[in-house]
């Protein structure tokens, strides 16, 4: 099982997605889950709407120098599958997926050959792209909704499943992390937490 962090390994919440979360969470070993999103003809790095004076995709990547770690982009706008593609060519990172964003526009990530998970909750039982998708982003708003056999067969079935920590909802996150670690030898399972070092530190007790 891969950890990754949600916004960057922040400590403080005002930290969420800038430089010094992603520095933290890249330095310590931990691939990423971040927004995307345009403004004024670039991308940035924003979950809400943007100002102008976010950081760049390509800030990012240069963070990330090189690190073959995965980055989980949230897609918060239509239309932006070229530009983000190229960008990840150009810094030579190939270790991301994109997930989250409308479904029409999701067909242009399958259909450009970008890594795209679907989305899988209790609110979205049938995700749309299944077949075409390349993993499945599982997410619980209220408690977890799926049992451990409903996971195991969601591993079984050999897409990568990147799985959304119960604290991102503002829940405890004890109970689904004792259910996963009866699944942490699994090379397709990820955990998405804002709680990366904790998580480590359980999962190799």
């Amino acid at each position: 099982m891969q950890i990754i962090s949600h916004r960057g390994y922040w400590l403080e919440r005002p930290e969420r997605n800038l430089k010094v979360a992603f520095a933290r969470s890249f330095d310590l070993g931990f691939g990423t889950e971040t927004d995307v999103r345009d403004v004024a003809g670039r991308l940035v790095i924003s979950h809400d709407m943007p100002n102008g004076e976010e950081m760049s995709l390509d800030d990012l990547l240069r963070i990330m120098a090189g690190r073959n770690l995965p980055l989980a982009m949230n897609i918060k706008a239509d239309g932006l599958c070229e530009p983000i593609k190229a960008a990840f060519e150009a810094h030579g990172h190939g270790n991301w997926f994109v997930f989250d964003m409308a479904v029409p526009d999701m067909r242009s990530y399958l259909a450009s050959g970008v890594c795209t998970y679907t989305r899988l909750s209790e609110v979205e039982p049938v995700p749309a792209w299944l077949n075409e998708a390349d993993g499945i982003w599982l997410d619980s708003f209220g408690r977890e909704w799926y049992s451990r056999d409903q996971l195991a067969e969601l591993l079984a079935g050999g897409k990568p499943v990147c799985v959304v920590s119960s604290e991102l909802h503002g829940r405890e996150q004890l109970s689904l992390w004792q259910l996963l670690a009866e699944f942490q030898g699994a090379a397709n399972l990820t955990l998405c937490t804002d709680l990366p070092e904790s998580a480590r530190s359980f999962f190799k007790e």
